[in-house]
């Protein structure tokens, strides 16, 4: 079984947003391990929004040979309450960004006593090896775990395993959607849409995104067949009836090659005439494309296009290693907008170094970019954070080097209530991304960086309304 820990214990307070990205580096272990004949679960307590006492009530009345758990910052305090309380002759093995970046830690945390197996990266080949065997441990490159006489960490790995830390993605089942509580999803008014990668690992070194190159040399980067993608729309399409995607992977529109080889073959296979579909991109990219090969993304389906903006401060754009700068993010968003694409741009506020001005920038930018949309035929929304740290990423390094702070107090994260002055459509949108490990990480104080949050919040929304 292997299970996703929600970010709250919502037997203390119910969710309040009906809609959650599904699992999908855990489908694509279910459907390998599934594949090679084992009997597979996953359990989400996001998507169900469960309580950890009914959590470990159900792991333990399934009682399987195995449990897995995907460690993250915000979720693993939680994920370690519930190994806690898991039946003793249950076996445990953990991934994930927070096993990968503090591997020690996990090994030495007594509520992971039962571990067995910590897997450093893309788990699909590793995990299913260690399900017919645990002792094949000893043989995968990038596999740790207790040793049980030393009470250390050990890492496994022989000669001519390393093709285990990047698995052919062209050559992997497509994911079993029956894995997931809510996907495909459709949303109110809208077509039934599923989720897809295209493509693992991402070349830019962002300090905050525990995507960052410099935070994962394990990983090879690199993009599936056109063909492949293709063929994986088809047969979610045959089966379910999806009509709608949303490639959520770091580099779809980030590398202008992969770019115009993806949309001639989707030209060739009338993508356009048969779906829509979103995904992420980087300005950088898009902002040197001529307008022959945005036109191509309009003409084969591109439905809204997610790019990370983070800050109208060139300053600070600079501070996290962003590569791209406003006017850059100003062309994007009018030439897009203005071909009937939506754009959707993520903001950041309470970073590190961060001034009055430097979020008052990042607030005006925002506005401008409302405006500049005001009358195209695609629209601009805002989805903006507040910051926080996430271990192995370049700014987590930089803050444990000023020692001003722990690792303790950079994961010490606790559920954030905005709804101060009222609980609303806005607020009940981004319930689930309101968590915060409390501490002021530049000259701004958190409640002014809350309170422009939730101004900007409710101010897309009514956009969103009136449009």
């Amino acid at each position: 079984m292997l299970v996703n820990a929600p970010l709250r214990d919502y037997a203390r307070r119910p969710r309040i947003n009906d809609f959650t990205l599904p699992v999908l580096g855990m489908g694509y272990l279910a459907t390998y391990a599934a594949a090679q004949g084992f009997t597979v679960g996953v359990l989400d307590g996001e998507s169900r929004g469960l309580g950890i006492d009914r959590i470990q009530e159900i792991i333990n009345q399934a009682a399987p040979r195995w449990v897995g758990f995907n460690l993250l910052a915000p979720t693993y305090a939680l994920s370690a309450r519930i190994a806690a309380g898991i039946d003793t002759g249950i076996q445990v093995m953990v991934g994930g960004h927070q096993a990968k970046a503090m591997p020690e830690a996990v090994i030495a945390d007594p509520r992971f006593a039962r571990l067995e197996a910590l897997v450093i990266g893309e788990g699909e080949t590793r995990v299913a090896e260690l399900l017919e065997d645990r002792h094949r441990r000893v043989r995968l490159p990038g596999v740790m775990w207790r040793d049980p006489i030393l009470q250390s960490p050990v890492t496994g790995g022989v000669p001519g395993m390393a093709w285990h830390l990047a698995p052919d993605i062209n050559a992997l089942p497509f994911v079993d959607r029956r894995f997931f509580a809510a996907d495909p999803y459709q949303p109110d008014g809208g077509p039934l849409e599923a989720a897809m990668v295209g493509a693992r690992g991402c070349p830019y070194d962002c300090s905050f995104c525990g995507a960052a190159v410099s935070a994962n040399p394990d990983v090879t980067i690199r993009t599936r067949e056109p063909s492949n993608i293709i063929a994986e729309m088809d047969e979610v399409h045959a089966r379910y009836g999806v009509t709608a995607f949303r490639f959520v992977d770091d580099l779809f529109l980030g590398h202008e090659r992969f770019i115009r080889r993806c949309m001639a073959a989707f030209t060739e296979a009338d993508i356009g005439g048969r779906y829509v579909w979103d995904a992420t991109g980087r300005i950088n990219i898009l902002t040197r494309s001529e307008d022959a090969l945005l036109e191509l993304l309009a003409a084969n389906g591109c439905r809204e296009v997610a790019i990370g903006v983070e800050s109208g401060s060139e300053r600070i754009l600079r501070h996290i290693g962003k590569r791209i700068r406003p006017e850059w993010t100003r062309n994007v968003v009018d030439r897009l907008t203005r071909l009937g694409i939506d754009v959707k741009g993520y903001f950041i506020l309470g970073l590190p170094t961060e001034t009055h001005d430097d979020l008052e920038a990042t607030v005006r930018h925002i506005h401008e970019l409302w405006d500049l949309t005001e009358n195209s035929s695609g629209r601009f929304r805002a989805s903006v954070f507040e910051f926080r740290p996430y271990p192995g990423t370049p700014e987590w390094q930089r803050l444990l080097a000023t020692g001003r702070y722990d690792s303790a107090q950079l994961l010490d994260y606790t559920a954030v209530d905005l709804t101060s002055d009222g609980l609303d459509e806005a607020m009940r949108d981004r319930d689930e991304f309101n968590f915060s490990v409390n501490l002021q990480f530049g000259e701004v104080e958190l409640s002014h960086v809350r309170r422009r949050l939730v101004e900007l919040a409710r101010a897309q929304h009514q956009r969103l309304v009136n449009r």
